[in-house]
């Protein structure tokens, strides 16, 4: 029987602790700085890269093939409904109440505490390294992705985030594409000009009737969504001679970036550019160890639509942790208590059971 209740309490202050500390995008200096001196207390030894914060397991071996914890620790910004403090850490009716107790102070402080039941163990079978890591909530250059090199090898991770502990295998990619149509202005009195709302509007027709070919069983099928469309004109009676608007596109897993790019070059007649090419979408195979952990603890899986870390992460790796992902983002976010203690408990059992599996099967290839 695992005795997690000390690593529950802990996980706990922790939590509250860095609810009390705002920890906007680009701005995590001082949750990181808490998370240093967590780490410090507890004895590990710790490094810090700008905002992340990462340790490995005491006994490291680089012999050993090495599994990631991690989970970000900025926020987004309060949004205007909040009714409560979103920076005063308030339990009420079972609920820790604050920004970032569910997207993902939970997930963090879970995967914090199952790194510590297992910091000094001398006889795992395959090293831990824990990352606190910044800019998860912008998709930054500065948090996991800058992080990456620094850690050598990884052969697959756990990035917690909000999935009430089921298993998120599979994850929309995000492409974000500005496009401009092209005309000529002129008199709209007197039908002068070629308007170039009319071609944006003719090229988003399209994409609203394109029909993908292929849908993935865990994602569906890929999303375009125009979210922005404007002109510079300011005058009603000019014709304008641009107009731009701006593609939402969410990707599953069987649909590349560069797919995807060729089909708007068949279907559009406005110029196009993607701001971004990182946040690819990813799945992690059913057969892999972490999944099957999972399936033998009558895990649910499922495809996540919204993106995490997972997309810049070029190894095998899990979605995972406590609360809902329906709550990220809104006001008055909260995580129960009783999801946290089964975060706690959850990801302590979860390695527990990935690392048996490794010891008794050595000779596998993935972990």
């Amino acid at each position: 029987m695992i005795k997690t209740d000390i690593f529950y309490t802990k996980a706990l202050q922790w939590l509250t602790g860095l609810i009390a500390i705002p920890s906007f995008s680009r701005e995590e200096e001082g949750t990181a700085g808490f998370l240093s001196e967590l780490l410090q207390l507890e004895g590990v030894e710790w490094k810090r890269l700008q905002n992340n914060v990462y340790a490995c397991n005491r006994f490291y071996d680089s012999n050993k093939p090495t599994l990631l914890l991690n989970s970000h620790h900025d926020t987004v910004r309060p949004n205007k409904g909040y009714t409560k403090d979103p920076f005063q850490p308030l339990i009420e009716e079972g609920k820790l109440y604050g920004l970032g107790s569910n997207d993902a102070g939970g997930s963090l402080v879970s995967l914090m505490a199952a790194f510590l039941y297992f910091y000094n163990r001398q006889d795992l079978p395959v090293n831990l390294w824990f990352a606190a890591t910044a800019e998860e909530e912008i998709s930054g250059q500065g948090g996991v992705e800058l992080l990456l090199p620094v850690l050598g090898k990884i052969d697959s991770a756990i990035v917690g985030e909000p999935t009430q502990m089921q298993m998120a295998v599979a994850e929309r990619g995000l492409l974000v594409v500005d496009c401009v149509a092209m005309g000529v202005a002129g008199h709209a009195a007197r039908g002068e000009g070629i308007n170039a709302l009319y071609i944006a509007m003719d090229d988003i027709e399209r994409l609203r009737k394109y029909k993908f070919d292929k849908e993935s069983p865990l994602l569906g099928p890929n999303q375009i969504t125009v979210t922005v469309i404007e002109t510079a004109n300011r005058q009603h009676n000019v014709v304008p001679s641009e107009c731009r608007f701006v593609l939402d596109i969410r990707l599953h897993e069987q649909t590349s970036f560069e797919e995807m790019l060729t089909i708007l070059s068949r279907q559009l007649k406005s110029r196009f550019t993607p701001r971004s090419l990182r946040m690819r979408s990813s799945s992690v195979s059913m057969e892999h160890p972490l999944v099957q952990t999972g399936i033998m603890l009558e895990k649910k899986y499922y495809g996540s639509p919204t993106t995490s870390d997972v997309a810049l992460l070029p190894f095998p790796a899990l979605k995972m942790g406590p609360g809902d992902s329906a709550r990220s983002h809104t006001a008055d976010e909260y995580i129960y208590l009783k999801e946290l203690q089964d975060g706690v408990d959850g990801m302590i059992l979860f390695l527990e059971m990935f690392m048996q599996q490794a010891v008794q099967k050595p000779d596998r290839k993935e972990v």
